[in-house]
């Protein structure tokens, strides 16, 4: 089954999803991944985090000045990590998923997407004071301003692995709509503390059950909020997919992190996932006998067989 009849058969989805994120910039699905897929994801979190909780009794941070929305800080970002990550292909492979792929592409309605971000973060209550002022994401993600055209703009998929609720750190958002009437259009990377104000009474919740995602845009004004509940935890991956070939937005040179144990994805990923990262797919001209030869040595584990059988019937 191609990939593209795989995802139309699990379309996660509806049009009234893409409509909203159309209208909003941004979409809150719920319960778009199931309990069973979930479950080893849970594991690969607490592999990779459970020994970084502060413990359950460990009260809730508040470093805020008084009256103020929030702050950046660098406690915040103590539990996040690029992808590969060292533990099982279940977390790994998440953000590949075909469904995300198909939405990806039914937003930015384009046929060919990439996954050019892909970070697991762990907060806990105690852990940091995870309030945020509003801020748009465009800053990191392209030297420029978001395009105009929907086809080269991006989608950020934030998935829950476990419960967000409010008291969890539930990320705060404006839709376009409301933040282009308060800001006049404008998209300052960090508004003023007058905008700030004007943009806090029309903050919407992401706060879903584990298995849902929130997709927004980099140019959706957003901030984290504070976990409060006791012993409370939040694990997320993020997902962002751009038009294949769209060398205005970036976040991670996967081959940077050639260190990272990128053995687990080839192992286990399909040639259409290994295509949202660049790889190309079989039969494609860059794969001849020695490339794939030495694509081989550098993945002894890797099951390149229908990359090899390809090359056979182009013969």
């Amino acid at each position: 089954m191609s990939v593209t009849a795989l995802a139309n058969a699990d379309r996660r989805f509806t049009d009234d999803d893409i409509a909203a994120w159309n209208r909003d910039g941004a979409v809150l699905i719920r319960n778009f991944f199931t309990a069973d897929e979930l479950a080893p994801v849970v594991k690969d979190f607490e592999t990779l985090y459970a020994d970084k909780a502060p413990g359950a009794d460990t009260q809730a941070r508040n470093n805020k000045k008084d009256g103020a929305i929030g702050q950046f800080e660098i406690e915040q970002f103590a539990h996040f990590d690029d992808m590969p990550f060292k533990c099982s292909p279940a977390l790994n492979l998440l953000g590949m998923h075909p469904a995300l792929a198909e939405l990806a592409r039914a937003a930015l309605q384009v046929e060919d997407v990439h996954l050019y971000q892909s970070h697991s973060w762990a907060k806990y209550t105690g852990g940091a004071d995870y309030d945020q002022t509003f801020h748009c994401d465009f800053k990191n993600h392209t030297l420029i301003a978001p395009s105009d055209d929907v086809r080269e703009r991006t989608i950020n998929i934030m998935i829950y692995a476990t419960d967000v609720t409010d008291a969890h750190g539930a990320i705060h958002y404006v839709t376009q709509p409301d933040g282009d009437t308060v800001m006049d259009g404008r998209r300052p990377q960090f508004p003023e503390d007058t905008d700030q104000a004007k943009l806090k009474p029309l903050e919407k919740s992401g706060a879903a059950p584990a298995g849902s995602i929130f997709a927004y845009g980099i140019d959706v004004f957003h901030r984290g909020t504070n976990l409060t509940a006791p012993g409370g935890r939040r694990f997320t991956l993020t997902a962002s997919f751009k038009r294949a070939g769209n060398e205005m937005i970036g976040w991670s040179a996967w081959p940077f992190h050639f260190m990272k144990p990128w053995d687990t994805i080839f192992d286990n990923a399909t040639p259409e996932q290994l295509a949202l990262i660049g790889i190309p797919k079989p039969g494609d001209p860059f794969w001849t006998p020695r490339t794939l030869e030495r694509t081989r040595e550098r993945y002894p584990g890797w099951n390149a067989d229908a990359y090899a059988m390809a090359l056979k019937a182009a013969e």
